[in-house]
């Protein structure tokens, strides 16, 4: 079992709030909520604590302002009503830290920024510069200029991520309900609370499918666990718990039981293969043999070409592509040196035919071990 009173040393915490919350169920800002968070967050800052905030909201401040009952399908129309949004929640969040004599720095964020090696340095390197001048970063995903290409999909996602890149101890995701429960609580009166679970626990998935998703975000409660899995990677421990509760940040951090705690329990992936391994949008998927699932999993060996035994997808050299054995089950995921089109040609062929099939060879491994992170570790 998973000790919480740990959480009283963390030196790093990234909160993540949602719509729901942010709005009061779409009704436009709830400055007192935010107000109570922001209360919490600078009290964590009191301790020496860094602290991070995610918000969402904009899209949804948005609609409020601009009479919208139901959130807009098409792009244009979600960046048009995020950018009309986005003003007031930064304002929102400015004047509740300036209470607190906080200054805080807007952060937008896409998919693309941390997708490329580069840009995901300076956005850590930026991030690390704002902490140590003791302002709080409010980050959110950059909806007024990302396309469906290279949006997270959610700010779950981007919490996660926003956590790897600064190497955080603790991961809050604050949710209209209490935590996760083993079934959908608004269905089921006998629904239990999950108190804590290991990251990647399969079963945590299945029963967070139920959760459906709000009215208001793109997300629900499958997201929030799989964001914890892909915490988990740089050894951060996420709680979802109640954004409604009083002082729930500090008594997530004086140790008690709040929510619902997903822990990592495995070793923590050094920083590139972190980057790999969290930070790039898959572009398809390879599904391998047992020999190669052997190799990849207790040798540390590349994947090569004779071990797949189908492709899925349209992809480009340099993509990120998730390998699975025959059952769906994620094996290893990293970096193809051939598209899609030429993998095709030589899945199952050796290595030294591939020259033969394509007329050139670019590299004898489909994707090698040094591009390669395995999922299980």
């Amino acid at each position: 079992m998973f000790d919480r009173k740990v959480f009283s040393q963390a030196r790093r915490v990234v909160v993540k709030v949602g719509s729901s919350l942010v709005t009061d169920q779409g009704r436009g800002l709830d400055q007192q909520q935010i107000n109570s968070w922001v209360a919490q967050l600078a009290w964590l800052r009191q301790l020496n604590v860094d602290v991070v905030l995610v918000s969402s909201g904009a899209v949804a401040e948005g609609m409020v302002r601009l009479g919208m009952s139901e959130r807009p399908h098409a792009l244009n129309i979600q960046q048009a009503v995020a950018a009309v949004g986005q003003a007031g929640l930064a304002q929102a969040y400015e004047s509740a830290f300036q209470a607190h004599q906080l200054r805080t720095a807007q952060v937008l964020l896409t998919h693309e920024d941390l997708s490329d090696r580069q840009r995901y340095l300076n956005a850590r390197s930026t991030l690390q510069a704002l902490l140590a001048l003791h302002v709080v970063p409010v980050i959110n995903e950059n909806d007024t200029v990302a396309t469906e290409e290279i949006r997270f999909g959610d700010n779950d996602s981007l919490a996660a991520m926003v956590a790897n890149l600064l190497a955080a101890e603790l991961l809050v995701i604050l949710t209209d309900q209490p935590g996760m429960y083993d079934k959908d609580p608004r269905s089921h009166a006998d629904a239990i609370l999950i108190q804590q679970a290991a990251a990647g626990d399969p079963a945590m998935e299945a029963m967070a499918s139920g959760g459906g998703v709000g009215r208001l975000g793109r997300g629900g409660m499958l997201t929030k666990v799989r964001a914890a899995n892909r915490a988990a990677r740089s050894g951060t421990v996420t709680v979802i718990a109640s954004g409604a509760q009083p002082d729930i940040l500090k008594h997530i951090f004086r140790g008690e039981v709040q929510g619902t705690l997903i822990y990592p329990d495995k070793v923590p992936l050094d920083a590139r293969k972190q980057w790999l391994a969290t930070q790039l949008p898959v572009a398809g998927r390879l599904i391998v043999d047992k020999g190669a699932k052997t190799a990849i999993e207790n040798h540390g060996r590349s994947l090569l070409a004779v071990g797949v035994v189908d492709v899925v997808g349209v992809f480009r050299r340099g993509d990120m592509l998730v390998c699975v054995d025959s059952s769906g089950i994620e094996v290893a995921r990293g970096l193809v040196n051939y598209s899609a089109e030429e993998t095709r040609k030589i899945i199952g062929q050796a290595s030294d035919k591939i020259e033969k099939i394509l007329g050139y060879v670019d590299e004898p491994e489909l994707i090698h071990r040094d591009n390669l992170v395995v999922m299980g570790r």
